[in-house]
Parts: C-alpha cells; structure tokens; sequence
C-alpha cells in the first residue's frame, strides 16, 4: 500500500476515534438543557448508561466481524450507524426517544475504536505502529478532555442539538478517507459463518450482566431482584454462550484465544486497572467539590493533567517497548497506578489543587504506561485472521472493567454514608478499594510475558505470532 492512501486512513480512522471519544464526555454538559427542554429527568442516567451498554457489548462483535467480513465494510457500517444515531439524536422530541438514538449511537460506537485499532496494526510493521498506536491513544484522550468544553460552549451558544449534529459534518469527512484509503482483501475459500446463536446469547449475556451492574450502582446495593435477575440471565446466558462457542465453525468470541498467556494476561491487567482508574476517578470531583469546597470549574481542572499524564506516557511507552519488552512497561504503569490510589486514600480537607493535579497526573502516567504496551503485546502475539477480536477483547475488558468499578465503588461509598461516617471518610473508602484492585493488578502484571525487544521486532501481525504470544 502506498503512503499516500496510509495517510488517508489514518487521518480517517484519527477523526472517527475522537468522535466516538468525544461523544462519551461531550453530553454531560449538556444534559440540564436537555432535560429542560425534553423533561424526563427521571430517566437522566439512561442517556449516558445507554449508550455505554450498547457500545461495551458490540466491541467483541464488531472486531470478530470485522476478521469475517472485511475491515474496510464492517467499519463503515458502523459509522454509519453512529452517524444515523448521531442525527436522530438531535431530533429527539421526549427523552425516550434521545434514550433509544443514543443507544443506537453507542452501537455504532462500538466499532470506531476497537475496529479502528486493528485497522492500524494491519496497515504497520511493529515500529511504526507501536507509534501510530500511541497517538491514537493520545486522540482518545484529548477527544475526552474537550468533549465537556465543546459540549458546554455547543449548548451555551447554539443549541443542545449540535452536541449530536456537529458529529455528521466530520463524520462524513471521515467515511470519504476510509473509503478512499482502505481496500478488503479479497476472499478466498467458502463464505464466512455467522455464527448467530453466539452473537445472541453474548449479546444477551453482557446486557445482562451491563443492567444489573449498572442499576446496583444506581441503587447502592447488590440485592433486590432488579439486581438480582439481570446478574442470574447473565451467569445462564454466558454459560450457554460458552457451550455454543466451543461447537461455532466460526466463533462471535474465539475462546482459544485466552490459551495466548499474552491475551489472557492482557485481559485481566486491562479489566483491573480500568476497574480501579475508571471505577475511582468518577469520585475524584465529588472529593473535591464536597469535602475541599472546590468549584466545579477547579476540580475539572484537577483532571487535566491525569488526561494529559495519560496522552503524553502513551506515546513514549509505545516506544518504550520495542527498547525494554513490555512486562517490565505494564508493570511500572501499574506501579505508578498503585502509588496514586496510595495518594488519594491519603487526602484530606486541607487538600489543595496543585497536590490534586500532582496525583491525578501520577494516575493518568500510569494508565498511559499500561495500555497501549498491552495493545501493542496482543496484537503481536495473535495471527492475523484473529486480529479483530483480540484487539476488541482488549478494549471489551477495560470497559466492563470500568463499568464493574463505578459500580462497586458507588456500593462502597454508599453503605460508608449509610454507617454514619461523612464524606471524606465515606470517599476515603472509594480509594481504598481503587488501591486494593491496583495491588491486585500488578501481580496479574507479571502474568504478562516478558517480551524481548528481540522478539517484538520480528513480530508483524501480516504472518504468525512471535514466542512471547504463547
């Protein structure tokens, strides 16, 4: 493939990411205006836990069929969907209907990182694409610091609406570089199996799984049959989709790929340290705000420099480990993660901002130093024709991971206020926990192969995996 064409893609799957980024942050400021002029405050949270339910369970779908039917089609499709929510979305006349287009909107979503990920480490030998691979992470990272900015200068000066619409215009630059850049190889042999049953109970499964997460988080507790219920469909489901996948010609989820050390060993690090960061620093501005008396604008403030911590340290481990392999990376990643929850479980009334910023960014080093080297890992220690799924497994389990923590850590913080105990106190239990899942994680850490540099730079995802994948 020319360079020219490298570019246009790129460029296109860049744009696509940061929409898809952006859309996940970019609402919440604008909610009040909504619910002012739909009403429905009632069903506030759905706006945003419909779009992460329908967005976490559609990533290992999208990227196996994407390893069935092509990158180039099965990307498009689901830009396309994201855009068609996107608009619908701003058309909404009641909150049920903004509700049912977000969803729609997170379906879509789903496909733009995980398929856009795979699409770099198709199109790049390890050098270049352990690079490409940190500035997109980068692109995640700023579309998720500006996306409240733009959502809140959107709604002040235009309308609530173009929170949704100002997706169409690049949306649409984006399809034109994808399609123009990106070819399907052609296919040889017999036309590719959907394996439905599969793709169904998965589906049900994790929705399963997604609901009674996110409503024990909503209602403090575990118990009640509205928890209850959706957690016992989920265990019934995924026992039954574990049966099916084991029989599937073509599994929706290839469960040999957790035979990979590395694969496995990513999947566990990814699911605790998005448990333990993504779970924790939701409360971050409530400490602030609640127990310090900062503003709402300070305790943002507070998290520039854990996005810019994460930014900066993505794109320097992802050359940090064609230099020292990627165990000895992850693991100072999750060191780093470790001390910053020890940090936070230490703060107090007399916190000030700049201590704040100075924990938050030790926070944001390491999750840049744990992400993209197990992306880079994974996707160099499974074939090609398994690319698609591996890498949304990934994206799949640090999502759930973050879902699972928000939730647990609500649970902790709830039943600390229920006991009598006061904010800081209650919010101390929040970071513990955080602390706990982190001292856990950098065990798992070590399951991590160790990855020569050697080894890594024989590695290319066109042919088979390297030693350091099995």
């Amino acid at each position: 493939m020319d360079e020219r064409r490298r570019r246009l893609i790129v460029l296109g799957v860049m744009l696509s990411i940061f929409l898809a980024a952006m859309e996940s942050t970019v609402v919440s400021t604008a909610m009040p205006r909504v619910v002012a002029s739909l009403g429905g405050i009632e069903m506030y949270s759905w706006v945003f836990s419909g779009f992460l339910l329908t967005s976490t369970v559609t990533m290992p779908l999208w990227g196996r069929l994407s390893d069935l039917l092509g990158r180039r089609r099965v990307f498009l499709g689901g830009l396309t969907l994201f855009l068609a929510g996107s608009a619908l979305s701003g058309l909404a006349q009641n909150m049920t209907q903004l509700i049912a287009f977000r969803m729609l909107q997170g379906l879509g979503a789903g496909s733009l990182m995980t398929i856009g990920m795979t699409i770099i480490g198709e199109l790049f030998r390890l050098e270049r694409r352990a690079k490409m691979q940190g500035y997109i992470s980068g692109v995640w990272g700023v579309a998720s610091l500006c996306g409240p900015l733009i959502g809140g200068l959107l709604t002040d000066h235009v309308s609530w609406r173009w929170v949704f619409y100002i997706n169409l215009p690049f949306g649409a630059v984006a399809m034109a570089l994808i399609a123009a850049g990106l070819r399907d190889q052609a296919h040889d042999g017999p036309r590719p199996v959907i394996d439905y049953a599969g793709l169904g109970l998965f589906t049900a499964g994790v929705s399963g799984l997604l609901l009674g997460v996110l409503e024990a988080g909503r209602v403090a507790r575990w118990t009640g049959a509205d928890v209850v219920v959706p957690l016992a469909l989920a265990v019934a489901a995924l026992a039954a989709f574990v049966v099916v996948e084991r029989r599937a010609a073509e599994p929706i989820v290839p469960l040999r790929l957790f035979g990979v050390r590395m694969v496995l060993a990513a999947s566990v690090t990814g699911f605790l340290a998005g448990m333990a960061m993504f779970g924790a620093i939701s409360f971050v501005p409530l400490f602030l705000q609640s127990v310090t008396g900062m503003s709402a604008t300070a305790a943002g403030v507070v998290l520039i420099p854990f996005v810019l911590g994460w930014v900066a340290m993505s794109i320097v481990s992802a050359r940090l480990v064609l230099r020292i392999g990627y165990r000895t990376v992850v693991a100072a990643g999750m060191v780093c993660l470790t001390l910053a929850f020890l940090l936070l479980s230490r703060w107090s009334e007399s916190l000030t901002q700049g201590v704040a910023m100075r924990d938050a960014l030790l926070g944001g080093v390491g999750m840049g130093l744990t992400m993209v080297p197990m992306l880079i890992a994974v996707q160099s220690a499974v074939a090609r024709a398994d690319l698609g799924a591996a890498t949304s497994m990934l994206q799949f389990f640090r999502t759930l991971g973050g879902a699972i923590g928000l939730s647990v850590m609500g649970t902790v913080m709830a039943w600390r206020l229920s006991v009598g105990l006061g904010p800081a106190e209650a919010l101390h239990g929040v970071f513990v926990t955080g602390l706990l899942v982190c001292l856990v994680a950098v065990l798992s850490a070590f399951l991590v192969p160790a990855g020569r540099a050697q080894d890594l730079a024989r590695a290319d995802v066109r042919g088979e995996p390297t030693r350091a994948g099995g």
